[in-house]
């Protein structure tokens, strides 16, 4: 039996050797099989090296000799401590990390469940802050419709203000009127009854003055429009009645401007804006333009391709008064400047009845009469000169006759003709055209509000009036 080299032993990791010793089988033939097993003690204890085991063939040769190192060598070796120390701290590091993982997991699904919930709050606040907004976009888009409403009555409030000091004189009027009266009741027997009804007659009539005086004044302004109605076509127009007794707030409706004879009636301004409770009226005749006015009970209206102006009563569903007003140019003759047939124009104002129109005689320019509302006869005739087609719509507020540019784009009013003093002049009174097509504007003494027709809607102008009053003339 022969031993391995020392040297070359030496020189293989010890750990190699150790893991060799036990896959060796005992004792190998040539054949494969164990013939026989030896046990070789240490040579000599001081080595470093042993035969742990040989092998040999039925012919006495060595098959596998395998030594490895002392059992007690590397247990006092220094490296074998330092490896044995760093093998200790990598285990421990080893448990600190499994912990530290433990820890790190537990702590990620914490993150994890924190990250959904504040993803959810986020959700919410989200909501929270688009409904918050809407809630104050919705919010100031009522305080503005509030406001829209609200703005017309300034310049009103303001009027009311100004015509407070005239309230007094008014008072102060009625009761010296009411002390004259109690005078002549006291002098009764002293005067014969035809001089007390003259002088009563023309208390009345100081009276009637002062409250038209009150009443009336000069346009210097035009609120902002109120739109209170979408229906019908392009051309049309709608009014109520400024003579209609306390509480009734019929609503009148006409659609188009000629070859149309069904005038609708609603009850109150609320059935109007909803389409509901109405009466439909057949008049005998067509209309012609959009110049119609309802007036004590009647409309007016011209006769379709005709200069006559007819008077229909709602309450006998008849014609009560008929008349031929000569010379006015019909049949779009002289027309505004949108055109429709709309050659002779019927409005009212405090002082009654008008009629606006335009004849050969004044060059096509308007003419202005005042009629009787009973007979139709014209009371008095001005002739103005303003071009009636270049006019876009008028209208009469205190015997004044206001007339506009034009009816699209920007509006204004910019000629007034003074009945009193049969007198003109050039005004710039603007008003927003909201719907860009005016074919009918009318005042209303009553509402002191301009109706208009513009372009399919039904709309509300308020107007500010300034007056001027002087004592003597109370």
């Amino acid at each position: 039996m022969k031993f391995m080299d020392a040297n070359l032993l030496a020189s293989a990791p010890s750990s190699v050797m150790a893991n060799l010793a036990p896959t060796l089988p005992p004792s190998l033939s040539s054949s494969g099989t164990v013939d026989e097993v030896t046990q070789v003690l240490p040579a000599n204890p001081e080595e470093s090296w042993q035969v742990y085991s040989s092998a040999q063939d039925s012919e006495g040769r060595c098959v596998c000799t395998v030594v490895a190192p002392q059992q007690t060598m590397c247990s006092r070796d220094a490296r074998t401590k330092q490896l044995r120390q760093l093998l200790e701290k990598v285990q421990n590091m080893t448990q600190s990390i499994q912990v530290l993982d433990q820890r790190t997991q537990r702590d990620l699904q914490y993150v994890v469940r924190m990250e959904d919930q504040l993803r959810g709050l986020e959700t919410k606040f989200k909501q929270v802050e688009e409904n918050h907004k809407q809630n104050i976009a919705k919010q100031l888009k009522t305080i503005k419709a509030k406001m829209a409403e609200l703005k017309p009555l300034i310049p009103v409030l303001e009027e009311y203000k100004a015509d407070a000091k005239l309230v007094l004189q008014f008072k102060e009027e009625v009761q010296n009127l009411t002390a004259v009266l109690s005078e002549l009741q006291q002098e009764l027997g002293a005067y014969d009854y035809d001089e007390l009804h003259t002088r009563v007659n023309n208390l009345e009539e100081r009276l009637r003055a002062c409250m038209q005086k009150l009443a009336c004044g000069k346009l210097t302004g035009i609120s902002d429009p109120i739109t209170i109605k979408t229906s019908g076509t392009r051309f049309g127009s709608w009014m109520t009645d400024p003579l209609a007794p306390e509480g009734d707030t019929r609503v009148w409706y006409m659609d188009g401007y000629h070859n149309n004879r069904f005038v609708r009636e609603y009850r109150s301004m609320v059935d109007f804006m909803t389409t509901d409770n109405f009466t439909s009226h057949r008049l005998p005749h067509p209309w012609s333009g959009t110049g119609q006015v309802v007036y004590n009970g009647s409309i007016y209206f011209n006769k379709f391709q005709s200069p006559v102006i007819i008077k229909y009563d709602f309450r006998t569903s008849s014609i009560s008064k008929s008349q031929r007003l000569d010379n006015a140019g019909f049949s779009n003759s002289y027309h505004y400047s949108w055109g429709g047939h709309s050659d002779i124009d019927l409005m009212v104002d405090e002082g009654g009845l008008w009629a606006v129109y335009a004849t050969n005689q004044n060059a096509g320019n308007i003419v202005l009469s005042k009629l009787n509302p009973m007979t139709l006869q014209i009371i008095r005739t001005w002739s103005t000169n303003h071009p009636k087609r270049s006019a876009g719509e008028a209208f009469m507020i205190c015997g004044t006759l206001y007339v506009t540019n034009g009816y699209s784009g920007g509006t204004k009013v910019y000629y007034a003709f003074q009945t009193n003093s049969s007198t003109y002049e050039y005004i710039d009174i603007a008003f927003e055209n909201k719907y860009s097509h005016i074919s009918m504007l009318d005042y209303n003494p009553r509402d002191r509000a301009l109706y208009a027709w513009n372009n399919g809607h039904q709309v509300l102008y308020n107007v500010t009036l300034f007056h001027v009053i002087r004592s003597e003339e109370l």
